[in-house]
């Protein structure tokens, strides 16, 4: 085992991130990495996050979230067994089918476990958005509530909620104009505030969107509800955005109900186009291999203008 600040390729691209954000000062919990193949060593006591750093995550085309298994409130006593889940989870079947061909090797991070007050993830960029909400942030990333949502200029901070305050959210906005400079481009940054200190959990480059063909015009953020039949219509929620192959009339009733939708094929002309802008939903109509590519429950944002559809962040981390 290596310490987290001395990690580099050989460590995977999520612990060779954390680790040059911690030679670089910024505010990262301390850890240690278990390089592919390498012995596990005992910790001090105390409570920890085991995480992935597959060689294959956190890339600019694919971030692989949610890939492969991360353990939060885990004892130095079970960090063993940990470690192992975390490595065969490289060979599970919906890793295998995510990164296809591509050779994988997986290092582990034993980091200290952050008893987070408030927990959320940031995108940077020309705007700064940021979701947040109170606890640990498995609630948030998992698709399990409804998060607190934060949109950040240079002049202003527009707010759906209230578990971050504006001094909070501005020093957000500075470490991550920070780490983006540092890192060299847009980062999608999860974060913890623990005791009034802000903690940095992970950064990677925000991945490049899916694109098909802008069936209606507008935007949605919500939960991808993946359907590939009527006999699963009864999942959809409201607010849901609705994966699927294509609709046809018996798939109308449920465009009353969901924020948006995304469809592997058709186009403009599409039923499922046509009844999205009757509703005045964004759709994006067309996207290659969106069912295989979207996971159930996985955040997502879709501009039906741009025809671009976004994952968001849907593993447990924080």
């Amino acid at each position: 085992m290596i310490p987290l600040q001395d990690a580099g390729a050989a460590a995977g691209p999520k612990a060779a991130t954390l680790g040059r954000l911690l030679r670089a000062g910024f505010p990262v919990p301390p850890g240690r990495v278990v390089l592919p193949g390498a012995p596990v060593e005992r910790v001090p006591a105390g409570l920890y996050a085991v995480r992935s750093s597959a060689s294959t995550e956190d890339g600019v085309q694919a971030s692989a979230a949610g890939q492969y298994e991360t353990f939060l409130n885990v004892s130095h006593d079970d960090i063993p067994d940990r470690v192992a889940d975390v490595r065969a989870s490289l060979s599970s079947q919906r890793a295998v089918a995510y990164r296809g061909a591509a050779p994988a090797e997986m290092a582990v991070i034993v980091q200290q476990q952050v008893d987070a007050d408030v927990s959320g993830v940031m995108f940077t960029g020309p705007v700064t958005e940021v979701e947040a909400f109170w606890g640990l942030g498995d609630a948030v990333v998992g698709g399990l509530v409804n998060p607190d949502a934060f949109t950040l200029t240079d002049d202003s901070i527009e707010r759906r909620g209230s578990c971050l305050s504006d001094e909070q959210l501005r020093e957000l906005q500075r470490i991550g104009i920070a780490v983006e400079k540092l890192l060299g481009g847009p980062q999608d940054i999860e974060f913890a505030f623990a005791q009034g200190g802000l903690w940095l959990l992970q950064a990677r480059p925000v991945t490049a969107p899916l694109e098909g063909t802008g069936g209606s015009a507008g935007t949605a953020t919500g939960p991808a509800r993946v359907v590939r039949g009527a006999d699963e219509f009864g999942r959809v929620r409201p607010g849901d955005i609705l994966v699927c192959r294509f609709t046809d009339p018996s798939w109308t009733p449920l465009f009353g109900v969901i924020a948006g939708i995304v469809t592997e094929t058709g186009g403009r002309l599409s039923h499922a186009a046509i009844v999205a802008r009757e509703r005045r939903i964004p759709a994006v109509l067309g996207v290659p291999g969106v069912l295989g590519t979207l996971r159930d429950g996985s955040r997502v944002s879709i501009d039906g203008t741009a025809g671009s559809v976004r994952q968001l962040r849907f593993e447990t981390e924080l």
